[in-house]
């Protein structure tokens, strides 16, 4: 089966990705798919589902998985081009009206929860583009870092110093959207690395005191991963973020090659229950968002 093309049958979100990340394609092309995100397929009909108050879903966190706060990480996920005209309009009506939190913080500038606030600073970096607030998230997030490497969205209320896996992802992808949107800093840059120690001492899945794997279902492969970490997401970060293949990803990787179909590609394996908008993709069946992620993460560690 040729994998690539059927991967470029899919929606423009999965097309400009495949483009730029197995194809080689040139820049123009690259740009040119990417446009359609905002017109056509999934991203146009996340973007009409918008209310005139800013909000989907009636909600900002809440319900579960159709808020605010979920729609817009499922956009930065397909990659929508925040440039494009119907994208600006939407944000810019989330800046005018949606707050979040007991505080009513704007929403690109709440700070509270450590795994929202990593949500949220991803968020205004990709969609956002205002500095200053994004500094403020940042300085709050640092102050968050937990001694072991990681951070937890429960430190603050139960005084843990033992850092979570999902937090820490959240965190650390927050990071990576601020360096690519403002350039690179070396505090966040060091904040970013202690992160994916964190990651890389464990394995990308295991206890430091026990060597047992945290959660099994970390090794099944879903998306989209809403706050939930598995080891595709955690890989798919270290590439992201442009970090070298480390040996101690060696476990992970080869969990992801282990669930390749014998026709090339990747199933949706784990499916997050809740409310969505519309369904992209069924458990159980081949699924391009993984078969993308998955070939582009074997590329980068040298599996291809």
């Amino acid at each position: 089966m040729d994998v690539t093309a059927w991967l470029l049958e899919g929606d423009p979100a999965i097309r400009w990705q495949v483009r730029r990340d197995l194809t080689g394609a040139p820049s123009a092309e690259v740009v040119a798919e990417r446009s359609r995100v905002a017109t056509e397929g999934w991203g146009a009909r996340l973007l009409a589902l918008q209310a005139d108050d800013g909000q989907w879903g009636g909600g900002v966190y809440s319900p579960k998985w159709i808020s605010t706060t979920y729609t817009l990480l499922l956009l930065r996920h397909l990659g929508v081009d925040p440039a494009v005209h119907s994208a600006r309009a939407a944000i810019g009506r989330v800046r005018a009206g949606v707050t979040m939190g007991s505080s009513d913080w704007p929403f690109f500038s709440y700070r509270g929860e450590t795994c929202v606030t990593g949500m949220v600073l991803a968020l205004g970096a990709y969609f956002d583009r205002d500095r200053a607030t994004s500094d403020d998230l940042v300085d709050f997030l640092l102050d968050q870092h937990l001694a072991d490497g990681g951070w937890n969205c429960e430190a603050a209320r139960s005084g843990s110093v033992r850092s979570s896996f999902n937090t820490t992802i959240s965190v650390m992808e927050g990071l990576t959207d601020y360096q690519q949107a403002f350039g690179p800093d070396v505090t966040v840059a060091a904040a970013w690395g202690r992160g994916a120690e964190y990651l890389l001492e464990r394995r990308l899945l295991r206890s430091l005191r026990s060597g047992d794997p945290i959660n099994t279902r970390w090794k099944l492969l879903s998306f989209p991963p809403r706050w939930h970490y598995d080891v595709l997401r955690g890989l798919d970060q270290l590439r992201e973020a442009g970090a070298a293949p480390d040996p101690r990803c060696d476990e992970a990787i080869a969990v992801v090659e282990g669930k390749r179909s014998k026709d090339g590609r990747w199933p949706l394996q784990n499916h997050h229950p809740g409310r969505e908008h519309f369904r992209m993709e069924h458990p159980g069946e081949p699924s391009r968002w993984n078969t993308l992620r998955a070939r582009r993460v074997l590329r980068w560690a040298g599996r291809s």
